[in-house]
């Protein structure tokens, strides 16, 4: 081999390696988009549930000023009132945040608790949040019960001897003196 043969058989084999870089490189790229537009699949949604809270209406109901109808006018139908005890009206409002195939959860909560008296005049307003909330685990697939518990048997064989007994009827049953 001349010494040009082997520089053209050099610049070939840089030119294959370069080709190939550049492959590698481009499948690399590739492999993040592809991260990338999964990561942006996984963002959170947020959504808001219950009333749509507006802070400078909040802040002009006041007791001792504003009644029922102004209460209604200013924020609307409440979420839910009061059945027993004082009437009292609860504005409800959730903002949760929830991945794809994940229960939602609270990111911010609040209760506006607006409380009136006989003459449906404001009493007092309260406001409170995600630290008044309560986080239920049921343990196990058994609700718990008071009184006896009975087993497979008993219930399938308990009435066994009752049914057929004294009662109001005598002793065969409904009716004067049985069946």
């Amino acid at each position: 081999m001349t010494m040009t043969g082997s520089n053209t058989l050099k610049a070939q084999m840089q030119q294959r390696g370069g080709a190939r870089a550049g492959a590698s490189r481009l499948a690399k790229a590739a492999l993040l988009v592809g991260a990338l537009a999964g990561l942006g699949a996984c963002s959170s949604i947020r959504e808001s549930r219950g009333y749509v809270t507006d802070q400078l209406l909040l802040r002009t109901v006041q007791p001792g000023i504003d009644n029922q109808r102004s209460v209604e006018g200013t924020l609307g139908r409440p979420t839910f009132s009061s059945q027993y005890g004082e009437p009292t009206w609860y504005y409800v409002s959730s903002i949760t945040g929830r991945r794809p195939f994940v229960r939602p959860r609270i990111k911010t909560h609040g209760v506006l608790a607006v409380k009136f008296d006989e003459a449906g005049n404001v009493v007092s307003v309260d406001r409170s949040g995600v630290d008044k909330v309560v986080y239920l685990q049921p343990e196990g697939d058994k609700t718990p019960t008071l009184g006896r518990e009975r087993g497979f048997l008993e219930d399938l064989f308990g009435n066994i001897g009752q049914v057929g007994a004294g009662g109001p009827g005598g002793p065969g049953g409904p009716g004067p003196g049985g069946v």
